[in-house]
């Protein structure tokens, strides 16, 4: 049976090839054909006195007839002109609009970093009230158990993440006042 199918697939494999070298020769013959119908069509319009015109840009004029030329540049399609003071008022309002943007975003930035600071201000204290409630009194700096231990190690942690936020908050308010936002 292995032997009946590997006898099929090679017949396959010949006929392929026989069909691709076939093919390939008629494509030879049609492009020969469609060189000599080429180059008879050229060979009938030479006869004939017909040459085709081929233009270069040497032949092109330099600034096209009929439009005429302007020192001043066109502000508009409709080719109205404006002045130069419009560019400047309009680029003066876009100065304007981009420092007010600038002002929104860091008012947006120090609000969001007071939000920040109360929020881990909150937390802080939430831990605080839970070890003086397990403890009873804060008479003691020591931890009584392990928990505690563990919730001062996290609450200098969380002390440490306020301090630097806000360091942070005051970075960005000088910054904010520098840039004129603080007027």
């Amino acid at each position: 049976m292995q032997r009946l199918a590997w006898c099929a697939f090679f017949i396959g494999l010949l006929l392929n090839a026989a069909a691709i070298a076939q093919s390939q020769a008629q494509a030879g013959d049609s492009l020969a054909d469609i060189a000599r119908a080429n180059r008879a069509k050229q060979q009938g319009q030479e006869a004939a006195g017909a040459k085709p015109k081929i233009i270069t840009n040497q032949d092109l004029p330099s600034a096209p007839s009929g439009i005429p030329e302007s020192v001043e540049p066109m502000t508009t399609v409709s080719g109205v002109k404006r002045s130069v003071d419009i560019y400047s008022e309009q680029r003066a309002n876009q100065r304007l609009v981009a420092e007010y943007r600038a002002g929104e975003q860091w008012k947006a930035r120090i609000q969001d970093q007071e939000a920040r600071i109360a929020d881990l201000q909150t937390r802080i204290d939430r831990v605080n009230q839970a070890m003086r409630g397990a403890i009873g009194t804060a008479q003691y700096d020591t931890p009584v158990n392990r928990y505690q231990s563990i919730q001062m190690e996290r609450l200098a942690h969380m002390q440490e993440m306020l301090d630097q936020q806000q360091r942070r908050l005051s970075t960005m308010q000088d910054a904010a006042r520098l840039t004129g936002m603080g007027q």
